[in-house]
C-alpha cells in the first residue's frame, strides 16, 4: 500500500525502516514533520514522484536510504541541509537531472552512492571538498566534464567508481592520493591516455578514446 499521511504525527519517532516492502505511491511531504529522525529507510520499494522538499526538515538524520525505487524528478536543493548525514543512498531510482551543489553542504557525509540514475551534468565542484567521503559512486549516469585534480583532496576516499558516463578528458595524477586504487573504476567514459601510474587496465577498461587528441 501507501505511506499515509498520518505518518507525519509520529513526531517523537527516532528511527523508520520501512525497506523491502510492496509500497508503492508517494512519500507524503509530512514525513518532514518528523525532525527527530535520526534515520529514513524507505529502499526496495515501488515508491514513485518526487523526493519531496519537506526532506530538508529531517535535520537529525544521518542515515538516508531511498535507494531501489521508482522516483522521478531531480535530487532537491533542500537535501543541503542535512548537514549530520553520514550516509545517503539514492542509487537505482530513476531520478534525473543535475546534482545539486548543495550536497557539497553534507561536510560529515561518508557514503554518496548515486549510480544507477539518469543524472546529467557535470559533477559539482563541491563534491569534490567532502574530504569525509570514504565511498563514492556515481556509476551508470549521464555525466560530463572531466576528473578535476582536486580530487586528490580527498584522501579518505577508498571506493571511487565513476564508470559508465561521459566523463572526458584526462585523469589527474592526483587520483593516486585516494586510499585504495583497486577499488578505483573510471571505465566506460571517454577519458584519454595517457594514464596515471597507479591506473591500471582493470581500472579503464573498455575506454573509448576517440574523442582523444
Amino acid at each position: 500500500g501507501m505511506i499515509p499521511p498520518e505518518i507525519g504525527n509520529l513526531t517523537n519517532l527516532t528511527t523508520l525502516n520501512l525497506n523491502y516492502n510492496n509500497l508503492y505511491g508517494e512519500i507524503p511531504p509530512e514525513i518532514g514533520n518528523l525532525t527527530n529522525l535520526t534515520e529514513l529507510h524507505l529502499s526496495y520499494n515501488n515508491i514513485s514522484g518526487e523526493i519531496p522538499p519537506e526532506i530538508g526538515n529531517l535535520t537529525n538524520l544521518t542515515i538516508l536510504y531511498l535507494q531501489h525505487n521508482q522516483l522521478t524528478g531531480e535530487i532537491p536543493s533542500e537535501i543541503g541541509t542535512l548537514t549530520n548525514l553520514e550516509w545517503l543512498a539514492l542509487h537505482s531510482t530513476n531520478i534525473s537531472g543535475e546534482i545539486p551543489p548543495e550536497i557539497g553542504n553534507l561536510t560529515n557525509l561518508t557514503y554518496l552512492i548515486l549510480y544507477g540514475n539518469q543524472l546529467s551534468g557535470e559533477i559539482p565542484t563541491e563534491i569534490w571538498e567532502m574530504t569525509n567521503l570514504t565511498s563514492l559512486n556515481l556509476s551508470s549516469n549521464e555525466l560530463t566534464g572531466e576528473i578535476p585534480p582536486e580530487i586528490g583532496t580527498l584522501t579518505n576516499l577508498i571506493n571511487f567508481n565513476l564508470s559508465h558516463n561521459n566523463i572526458s578528458g584526462e585523469i589527474p595524477t592526483e587520483i593516486c592520493n585516494l586510499g585504495d586504487s583497486s577499488l578505483l573504476n573510471v571505465g566506460y567514459n571517454n577519458l584519454c591516455p595517457s594514464y596515471p601510474s597507479c591506473i591500471s587496465q582493470d581500472h579503464i577498461d573498455s575506454q573509448d578514446t576517440s574523442e582523444c587528441p
